[in-house]
């Protein structure tokens, strides 16, 4: 019994890290459902324990950000934006570095794999319409998403269980990732214009073809005044949780838009992945895996390393999930680095991050474009070393003095 318990954890895990189970039709909402079903089934956990392990915090702050997202999504408000940022230059160059910032920006206060969806089928018109190799761009958005979301709480999903597990504030977790994250997206820029000598040039092209997109003026203005606020409240200290559900409750109150068209943007496979994980988690706590976790990860650099290995061979949201359980609350540096280490590690394959695989699926579908692991991981794996190595200097010796 105890072999097949350690068996379904284990093609669990291997589940979430593939993405699916060889042989089977499952994605990871599905693996998560059937690994915390047997976990109950086999005793490791009963009905009551499973239930409350899954944290409400988590998953109410989840799918709060993921209505306010969809809305903006909705009325138009992520095209627009890279529309601004490209009205402002007519280069090879100057494209590269709107998409990579403008990326960056949002997913930082976006979760990113939102920012990838929405902006890849328009930076890939863009590049097509003015004859460029959308390759060097697709990367562009990919990384800029991953570095970018870096930065705040609402970035990433794993971002957020850092800080629903840990208690930090949205502005001292912004003040200590953010310029991290502003120096990682530099090094791209820079890493980009060695890789690929045709974003070189800042020779203005003739003309910026402008991409078609639907602007729904109503929405987007509701949107923005409720993002402003709950924005607001991030930064006043406000509860995350409360305060992005009371936001996601003001923007479905509306009379032009079905509500239905909203909570479709919303993506409740994510949300029935997070539930399983939490009941899989505790479940692996039970049988006593996590126990010499705690003996890998006494030091900063080995907590980062595990970290790292972790979230490519398990993905990051599991790896953090796992992870959490063997760091003290009060710890901010050993939180910050695991936030950090998790998120950057998904830039080292194609296979490393959601935002990765969907520039690459949308770039396939498309036009064709074909965004191979060989190509991303000559991109991926310098980048993630080098924005690794910051975050940990920064955390760890820049912020020594400011962290409690």
């Amino acid at each position: 019994m105890i072999t097949l318990k350690y068996l379904v954890l284990g093609l669990t895990y291997l589940g979430f890290g593939l993405g699916y189970l060889p042989g089977l039709r499952m994605n990871r909402a599905a693996v998560a459902i059937v690994g915390s079903g047997f976990a109950v089934a086999l005793g490791i956990l009963n009905l009551k324990t499973a239930w409350e392990a899954i944290d409400p915090n988590t998953i109410v702050f989840l799918l709060g950000m993921m209505v306010v997202n969809s809305a903006l999504g909705a009325s138009g408000f992520f095209q627009l934006a890279l529309e601004f940022l490209t009205r402002f230059t007519r280069s090879p160059f100057g494209i590269m570095v709107a998409v990579t910032f403008g990326s960056g920006i949002l997913s930082a206060f976006f979760l990113n794999d939102t920012t990838a969806i929405l902006l890849a089928p328009l930076t890939l018109s863009l590049t097509r319409s003015l004859s460029l190799n959308p390759i060097p761009y697709l990367l562009a958005l990919a990384g800029g998403t991953n570095l970018g979301s870096v930065a705040t709480v609402s970035g990433n999903p794993q971002n957020i269980l850092v800080g629903s597990f840990s208690g930090i504030s949205y502005l001292e977790f912004a003040r200590s990732l953010a310029p991290v994250a502003l120096i990682c997206l530099l090094v791209q820029v820079a890493w980009l214009w060695l890789l690929y000598p045709e974003v070189r040039s800042c020779k203005s092209l003739p003309q910026v073809t402008q991409v078609r997109y639907r602007l729904f003026k109503p929405l987007l203005a509701k949107s923005l005044w409720v993002t402003a606020a709950l924005l607001v409240a991030f930064l006043a200290g406000a509860p995350l949780a409360e305060s992005a559900w009371i936001a996601a409750s003001i923007l479905l109150i509306t009379r032009r838009v079905k509500s239905d068209r909203i909570l479709q943007g919303v993506d409740w496979n994510l949300l029935v992945m997070f539930a399983g994980l939490f009941v899989v988690t505790k479940a692996t706590q039970q049988l006593g895996l996590l126990d010499n976790l705690t003996n890998l990860t006494n030091t900063p650099l080995s907590l980062l390393g595990v970290t790292v290995i972790l979230s490519n061979l398990i993905s990051n949201v599991p790896a953090v999930l796992v992870l959490q359980s063997v760091i003290v609350k009060t710890d901010t540096q050993a939180w910050l680095l695991l936030a950090a280490g998790s998120t950057l590690a998904g830039n080292l394959t194609l296979l490393g991050s959601v935002a990765n695989l969907i520039v690459a699926e949308v770039a396939a579908r498309k036009s064709g474009d074909r965004l191979t692991f060989k190509e991303h991981l000559r991109f991926g794996m310098p980048l993630t070393f080098v924005t690794l190595a910051i975050a940990y200097f920064w955390i760890v010796f820049a912020e020594r003095s400011t962290l409690p």
